[in-house]
């Protein structure tokens, strides 16, 4: 595996292609096996892993309370039963959610003071795959690297006839009006939706996407009860088919939508329902939203509701813009550094290596602090506790005992990494109770990531009375969030739509794919790793490119290449969510044909040594370029299953390797030379 340690994990939890354990391909093999060498995941394996993380959690007491909600992607309930049949076989209850938004995890876990959180879902992924996220109720946090290893190894380990034979000892238990009203409350509480009394939210019509997902019928009600007159729901079937022509994920790398874009058959959104809405309304209304009287916006969330991206129709261009993590997050930093200038000075705007580099740029300019960090909002919660504890640290109530101790297990951990939740524990432990009870000053103003995770401070009130802080990513709070923040610029109508289309100066964002791969041949030093980088370091010298390399704790194996002392870059890394490896270029837009050249130069290397021959998809796919390399098809005329066509031409299109023409698709440059190679 990948630096030599065994993790079954990607970036946030386990994620695999579902199948069911009695299909002859997995006869003979354990859960286990079928996992780690089939690359699906079985009902079975879902049992066993929660029974497995669990049991590792109750090493030290035993685990009581277990909170669990799920995606709408199982209709069958199969995998759902499975792991709630997991945790009732360690002796735990589950309080089950229902289908609900994973930020409602770790909400109502806390809330409750339960033990463990469990969301049943693979977020963004297509609806063939399943997985499980978890939660701490360390302050909700996600499992860092250790924790990952840890329970790799206790599931391994775990012989599952034996858990197949155990006896249901603890209970389930409907939780689900409880967790709603909680949720409803925590959104609309103005410290949270930043909704105040004189905001007036009745010129905005909404078009909720909740992509058949977990906000399906929840969002809509929550904008109605904050204020929106009119709200449209769409994609609101609770039939398995998440994030099906529907959802963020199509908009990723998109900056706007053009009206050539949906029409047939070439318009890549022709099928989308709410993108098709947003501009029958607003095409309907131009008057209207040309004088500034209304609004048309779209609010788009992923399966799971973790993310946000905003659509809003611009009449004086009839285009929709696309608003992602970065945009939505300088709106929202805006807002707060706009409307508070004095508590949110020097509090942090964390983002991840995908974002574009002048969104931190921006946000230093606003008075706040930048910090840069690997793929995955587990990371930006790391750095929002660790920044909580250093000024809880330097606090008048710390003693200078206290705060020596501090210091000195913070530098043993700097060497090493902060890789588990019980080093965070230790960490707060030395410094004992807040007597206080208060951090006056937020240190986080928005933490965001590019593809929609946008992580601002929320509170609820708790049991006991107690007002508790709580981060995640939350694609509903996001999508309140930035609709007041734009409510409450008093701009013309013209400069309001190029200030939203444009909250700062973009720099150049570009992507390049290669999807069913053999992930764990890319690791650092390996000689695929070592390839790729030579390529790229010449590419980069030849273009008079001043080059260094960053290492990132956090993501060992990525590959980051820093070019102009940190003004542009291009990092290489395994999806931690999908079977697929990306290169990625930033930089400023005059930068882009010099880094798309070398994006393009270092891909073909991928292409050529990852493939994995023996993936089912990778089959499908040589099928399909070897119909269309004959002649140009329709999607009707393509002769591949038809449950893995749609995910499968969409992955293809994500890959640059066809493209869809008037008369049909035909196979692209880069497509041509993947064929003859």
């Amino acid at each position: 595996m990948n630096s030599g340690k065994q993790r079954l994990q990607g970036t946030d939890g386990i994620r695999r292609e579902t199948k069911l354990s009695n299909i002859p391909e997995c006869k003979g093999l354990t859960p286990q096996q079928v996992f780690q060498e089939k690359s699906w995941i079985t009902e079975q394996f879902m049992e066993l892993y929660a029974y497995s993380h669990i049991k590792n959690l109750s090493k030290s007491k035993s685990a009581k309370k277990v909170v669990v909600g799920w995606d709408p992607r199982d209709p069958s309930g199969v995998f759902i039963d499975a792991v709630i049949k997991g945790i009732r076989k360690t002796g735990a209850d589950a309080l089950t959610l229902g289908v609900v938004p994973t930020p409602l995890v770790p909400l109502f876990m806390l809330h409750q003071k339960a033990d463990c959180g469990i969301m049943v879902t693979a977020s963004h992924n297509p609806n063939d795959q399943n997985g499980i996220k978890l939660f701490s109720p360390f302050h909700g946090m996600k499992p860092l690297p250790s924790d990952d290893s840890q329970l790799t190894q206790y599931v391994l380990r775990q012989n599952y006839s034996s858990i197949k034979k155990a006896s249901l000892r603890g209970k389930r238990k409907d939780f689900r009006k409880k967790a709603l009203e909680l949720f409803s409350h925590f959104s609309l509480t103005p410290e949270n939706s930043w909704i105040d009394e004189p905001l007036n939210l009745k010129n905005i019509t909404l078009v909720v996407d909740p992509a058949n997902g977990s906000l399906t019928g929840i969002a809509k009600k929550v904008f109605v009860q904050a204020g929106f007159k009119k709200v449209i729901e769409v994609n609101n079937k609770l039939n398995g088919d998440v994030n099906v022509f529907s959802g963020v994920a199509d908009l990723e790398g998109r900056d706007r939508i053009t009206p050539d874009e949906l029409k047939t058959p070439a318009g890549f959104f022709r099928r989308h329902k709410a993108i098709k809405k947003l501009f029958e309304l607003g095409r309907k209304n131009k008057p209207s939203l040309a004088k500034g009287k209304m609004r048309v916006v779209g609010t788009i969330f992923d399966a799971d509701a973790d993310r946000f991206f905003m659509l809003e129709y611009d009449p004086f261009q009839d285009v929709l813009w696309i608003l992602s993590g970065d945009e939505t997050a300088i709106l929202q930093a805006q807002h707060l550094t706009t409307h508070f200038p004095k508590k949110y000075k020097n509090s942090l705007y964390i983002n991840t290596v995908e974002s574009d580099l002048n969104a931190a740029m921006a946000a230093e300019k606003m008075g706040l602090k930048p910090e840069l960090t690997a793929v995955g909002d587990k990371w930006i919660l790391l750095k929002i506790r660790l920044r909580e504890l250093e000024q809880k640290a330097k606090g008048p109530n710390c003693s200078t005992k206290k705060r020596s101790a501090f210091i000195r297990e913070t530098q043993k951990l700097k060497k090493t990494g902060i890789t588990s939740i019980e080093s965070l524990k230790r960490l707060e432990e030395i410094l004992g109770e807040n007597k206080s009870g208060k951090n006056l000053k937020p240190v986080l103003a928005v933490g965001s990531e590019e593809t929609g995770h946008n992580i601002t401070e929320s509170k609820f009130t708790g049991q006991d009375g107690e007002a508790v802080a709580i981060y995640s990513g939350n694609g509903l709070k996001s999508a309140l969030n930035t609709l007041a923040a734009t409510s409450h610029l008093s701009l013309s109508p013209k400069k309001y739509y190029t200030k939203v289309n444009r909250p700062f100066n973009p720099g150049f964002k570009g992507t390049l794919y290669v999807y069913y791969i053999h992930q764990e041949l890319f690791f650092k030093d390996s000689w695929v790793w070592k390839k790729v980088k030579q390529t790229i370091l010449r590419a980069a010298k030849k273009r008079n490119y001043d080059v260094s390399t960053r290492n990132f704790p956090e993501d060992p194996d990525m590959l980051y290449i820093s070019l102009e002392k940190g003004k542009a870059g291009i990092f290489v890394r395994n999806s931690g969510t999908e079977n697929k490896i990306s290169i990625n270029l930033r930089g400023s837009k005059s930068d882009a044909s010099k880094l798309t050249q070398m994006g393009n130069e270092a891909i073909k290397i991928l292409f050529t040594h990852l493939k994995n021959c023996d993936h089912h998809f990778y089959k499908l796919e040589l099928n399909a370029l070897s119909q269309i390399a004959s002649k140009t098809l329709n999607e009707k005329d393509l002769k591949i299953e038809k449950h893995s066509k749609i995910r499968l031409i969409a992955e293809m299109q994500k890959q640059g390797i066809v493209e869809m023409s008037l008369k049909g698709f035909q196979l692209t440059s880069l497509g041509k030379w993947y064929m003859e190679n």
